[in-house]
């Protein structure tokens, strides 16, 4: 991991075409803002880890659903 200081109003640049700003230090905090394209993904790290373990969740299944699901699908019962 790099580990900078940098001081509101200073930067860093990652690649060719993002940049981080430290916009404030206030109470503890930081505000840093963001330029980056549009078509490229920022999330928080605590809301990243959340969509990473509910897609971990939703990707784990067990054979007695499937069965179930065969079952009605078969059967031609299905929820609505």
């Amino acid at each position: 991991m790099l580990v900078l200081t940098r001081k509101a109003g200073e930067g860093i640049v990652i690649g060719d075409d993002i940049t981080i700003k430290i916009i404030e230090l206030k109470g503890g905090g930081v505000r840093i803002g963001i330029e980056a394209p549009k078509d490229r993904k920022i999330y928080r790290q605590e809301l990243y880890d959340k969509i990473t373990q509910e897609n971990l969740e939703a990707s784990q299944w067990d054979i007695t659903d499937l069965d179930a699901i065969s079952l009605n699908l078969s059967s031609g019962k299905t929820k609505k």
